[in-house]
This record gives structure tokens, sequence and C-alpha cells, in this order.
């Protein structure tokens, strides 16, 4: 058994509520903490800015890339590279503009999918379903599965490798918080899946680790009449999302978890008033990220903690360094400029060390780090 050391201190000039009536003296609140939001924190009060670096050297910086100008098209998905990944996870993004040819199965873990861009027609084991833009789609590890667009489609893929997605635990505010389970939509065995039930003949793609397979039919294996049970594809939309929220207080991103595996999460930024109390913060808190990597991907609006990112391009902030919203952000905040936010992201959190794939390396703002300067 294990229990993490437990000793509430104060020392100093604090606030007696952390993320709210912040020390005029000291306006930069920083937060340590362990395990993500779960875990034990501390909280500090600085004269200035975490984040007010003058230079970076080695490795470990944070970091933006542009994924549209990366060449993504594929007719498979499982011809997108790895763009971040470790034991655990693979991060990877797919162009999909025509039929897929042959069907995918994904031997390694469970499948999600983050609609981007473009709509279109999704045809598994359990049945048809149609998806579009905004769209969260879990696809469970062994499915068969193929994507007809009806426009050009843009896709994050995010594999829980080994591993499968739950739900999180919502606790107090209970099991419909967020979203009601409820919402969940799954295939249907319709007119549409019945009509591809056919003599045409069908591979089916399998990954295993890391490896591919194809199997032959002479037939479509998507052949079933029906099904019952609780394993299923299930689909979920952003707008769908009902962020948990508190006008007197700044909330952690894991309040905002939509996904769960065994060692990662992933969390979703969805359009919300900004708190309104006067002394509460109403940016993201400096904090340091001291037991996982954050991956944001921006899906759309306008992203209010950072400046010059756009639609299409992800953030990646190794652990081992404190960061937060940039200068203007700050302001902005303090000043009470913006009364609701309008931005929509995906957030991938990972306990273990992510890797950078060599594609990254010609979309990558170099100047990123620099971001956070005072003069900027």
């Amino acid at each position: 058994m294990r229990k993490w050391i437990a000793f509430p201190h104060k020392e100093g000039t604090i606030s007696r509520q952390a993320h709210a009536d912040l020390p005029e003296e000291a306006p930069y609140e920083r937060e340590a903490g362990r395990s993500g939001f779960f875990g034990p924190t501390a909280h500090f009060h600085h004269k200035n800015p975490p984040t007010a670096w003058e230079k970076w050297e080695g490795p470990l910086r944070p970091r933006a890339y542009d994924l549209n100008e990366l060449d993504k098209n594929s007719n498979s998905p499982w011809g997108a590279e790895n763009l971040l990944y470790n034991a655990h996870c693979k991060f990877r993004i797919w162009n999909c503009n025509e039929a897929m040819l042959n069907l995918a199965r994904n031997g390694d873990g469970d499948e999600l999918l983050f609609i981007h861009k473009g709509q279109g027609d999704l045809f598994c084991d359990y049945g048809h379903m149609e998806i579009r833009e905004g769209d969260y789609v879990v696809i469970p590890r062994g499915t068969m599965w193929r994507i007809e667009p009806q426009e050009p489609m843009t896709m994050l893929l995010i594999e829980a490798t080994n591993d499968s997605y739950q739900l999180p635990e919502k606790g107090l505010v209970g099991p419909q918080a967020i979203f009601d389970p409820a919402m969940l939509d799954v295939p249907s065995i319709n007119d549409k899946f019945k009509a591809q039930q056919d003599e045409t003949p069908w591979s089916v793609e399998i990954k295993r680790r890391g490896q591919l397979s194809r199997v032959k039919y002479n037939y479509s294996p998507l052949d079933a009449i029906g099904w019952h049970g609780d394993l299923s594809v299930v689909r979920i939309n952003w707008r769908d999302i009902r962020p948990l929220m508190s006008h007197r207080y700044h909330l952690p991103p894991s309040a905002h978890t939509t996904f769960v595996a065994s060692r990662f999460v992933v969390c979703t930024f969805v359009p919300r008033p900004i708190e309104s109390d006067p002394g509460a913060l109403k940016v993201p808190f400096y904090h340091n990220n001291d037991d996982f990597d954050e991956v944001l991907f921006y899906h759309a609006g306008d992203f209010f903690s950072r400046d010059n990112i756009d639609a299409g391009m992800v953030t990646f902030h190794p652990s081992g360094f404190t960061h937060g919203p940039h200068p203007k952000a700050f302001e902005a905040g303090r000043k009470y400029a913006k009364k609701e936010t309008d931005e929509v992201a995906v957030m991938l959190d990972t306990r273990d060390a992510l890797e950078v794939g060599d594609a990254m390396a010609g979309v990558e703002n170099p100047d990123y780090c620099n971001s956070w300067k005072a003069s900027e």
C-alpha cells in the first residue's frame, strides 16, 4: 500500500483559495502537482511570470507544429505516420478523400477517431453510421471498419496501444455530467449497411505490433444481420459536451476529461463562459507538468490562452518545465476582456514520455518557445 505524504502547510504571503484572490504584489500563481491534476499540490505566488525565460537550450522545450503542412493523404489509416508516440499511445493525423479500398482492423488496441474536417459513412462490424466534423468515434480493438467520405475528411487517430478507452469517473457530479452516456450513438443494422452485403471481394488490413497482414474474402465480411451486448463502436460530438464550470474558480483541465485509458487521458475544451467573480483567475494557471506530457490539438475557434495558433496546429509540452498562458492572454484575463471562450481543442495527456515522429521536423515552429517573452 502507498499513501502520499500529506501535511497542508502555509508559508509567507498566500491566497486563502487557490486560483482566486491572488496577492497584488505577487499575482503570478504556479501550481506544482503530482499525477497530473489528481494528486497533491503546492501553490507558489511569484512576483514575475514563471514563464518569463530569456533563452532555451537543449531538447526539452515547448513545441508547436502546423499539421496543415503535412502530407496526410492515404487510402488506409495505417498509412498515417506516428507523429507523437510511446509504448501506450499513438497520435496520428489522416486525410481520407476517397472510399477505403480495404477494411481496417487494429489488433494493437482501441482506436479513437476525432473528425477534424468533412463527413462520411462508417461501416463496421456493428453496422453503419454517419460521421461528421466534431465527432469522436471509439472503435474497439479488433473491429473491422471502413469509411466512405461524402467529402474529404481529416481525422485525428489516437490509439490506446494494448489498452481500451473508458469513461472517466464523475464522482460528486454524477454519471450524467459532461455528457449523459445515453448521448452515445451506436451503428445501425440499416438498409445502407445491408446493401453492401454482396459478393464483392474485400481484403482486411490487420495491424498487429506495427506490422500489417491482409486477409482476403470473396464477399463483404461485414455481413452481420444483428448483434447484442454492451461492446460497440460509439460516437459523441463535441457539441454534445456540457462542460463543468464555476463562475468563481478556474477548473483544472482534468475537469474536461472525455475518455480515459490506463496511461493517458483525452480531454475536450469546448466553448464556455469565463469566470465572472472579480477575484477568480480567468485563464489557465501556470503549472508544472511533472508527471505528464501534454499535447493540444486545436480544432476550431480563438484559442484564448495562446497567440498565433490556428486550427489544425498542435502544441506539445513535454514533462519537466512550467508553462501557462501567454503574456497577452494573462493580461486580458486580468482585465476580464473576454466574457466567454469559443475554442474547441482536443488534449492528450500521457503518463509516459512521447517520442516525436520524423515527419514533425518539417512542420515545427522553432520560435514557439520564445512566445512567452513579455516583449511578445
